[in-house]
Parts: C-alpha cells; sequence; structure tokens
C-alpha cells in the first residue's frame, strides 16, 4: 500500500499510550497534528529524530499542533525510552494488532514487521495536508513539517468550528 497523500482524510486510530491509557486521533481534531512512525525505540536514527522534535515542541505547539510518535514498540518500551531520553511527545504503541495503524496510513514494512520513517500533517479538521517517507536509515528533520505547518492558511490552521475570534485570542 501507497503513503496516503495529502487531500486524504486521516484515518482515525485509538492506541494505547501508555500500560492503561488509550490515545486517538479524533481527540485532537480542532489542532494540527504531525504523525511520527518511525521504526523502533533504541534505535540511532530514530533516538535522533525524536530528540529534533522534543526540541522543537514549542515551534509546533505555536503552530496549533501537536506531534505524536507512532512506532510497533510496547507501551512498556515507549515508557522507559520515553523516561531515558526525556521525551515530552506522546509514544503511541502500535503493537497488536502488530502495525495495524502504521498499514492504513501506507506506513508499514511488511517484510522487518516495522513501521516506515513517514511523517504526516494533519490540518485541524482530519486532513492530510502533506506527507513525506523517508529512508529508514535517514532522519527527515523537520524543515518539511514547519513548512507544512505554515503553509497552512488561517481557516486550515484551526478547525472550522472554532471561531475566527477564538482562534486569534488563543495565538496570542
Amino acid at each position: 500500500m501507497a503513503l496516503l497523500e495529502p487531500g486524504t482524510t486521516a484515518p482515525d486510530f485509538r492506541l494505547p499510550s501508555g500500560p492503561k491509557e488509550q490515545t486517538s486521533l479524533s481527540q485532537y481534531r480542532g489542532k494540527n497534528v504531525v504523525l511520527v512512525f518511525y521504526p523502533a525505540d533504541w534505535s540511532p536514527v530514530c533516538g535522533d529524530q525524536l530528540a529534533l522534535y522534543n526540541e522543537m515542541l514549542p515551534m509546533i505547539t505555536r503552530r496549533n499542533a501537536e506531534i505524536v510518535g507512532i512506532s510497533v514498540d510496547g507501551t512498556w518500551c515507549h515508557r522507559a525510552y520515553r523516561e531515558h531520553r526525556n521525551l515530552r511527545l506522546p509514544l503511541l504503541a502500535d503493537f497488536e494488532p502488530k502495525g495495524a495503524v502504521a498499514k492504513t496510513y501506507g506506513a508499514y514494512r511488511t517484510k522487518e514487521g516495522i513501521a516506515e520513517r513517514a511523517l504526516f500533517v494533519i490540518d485541524a479538521n482530519g486532513v492530510i495536508r502533506w506527507s513525506h517517507l523517508s529512508p529508514i536509515d535517514v532522519n527527515p528533520g523537520a524543515d518539511g513539517i514547519l513548512d507544512a505547518l505554515d503553509s497552512l492558511s488561517p481557516s486550515e490552521r484551526r478547525s472550522h468550528d472554532q471561531p475566527a475570534s477564538e482562534a486569534a485570542r488563543s495565538s496570542h
């Protein structure tokens, strides 16, 4: 399956974000979302990539966006990894059934049983506005993410349910 393209409604999902916690894409409605699919915790490229995004959280949140990491690792592995690397972004476990969410986004490597290194920018209304597939051994950096968020018009940056005056107040 090919990577989902811009203009596609992002498939909703519900994944474990901790041993007794669940996170769904729909709970972010009204905010832009950066989905980061990555192969595995504890790998060198993933560590550098997630550390970069962790440092960029203030720039991302200023753009009415949240960033969420997804891999096939389990919740306990994510928890240890987040604590060890001091990550503040949520890591979701696409563990069972293995890679089910990555598959729906076209971001799964069946042969290796891991997620691709894929990025999606989803607008406040749940539409994919940008997607990128990076070679598995290459950190895609953040320029594409920031450019995609910056390319959203003011009305695309916020939910159509949010009045413009409320959006203006929340941006100050």
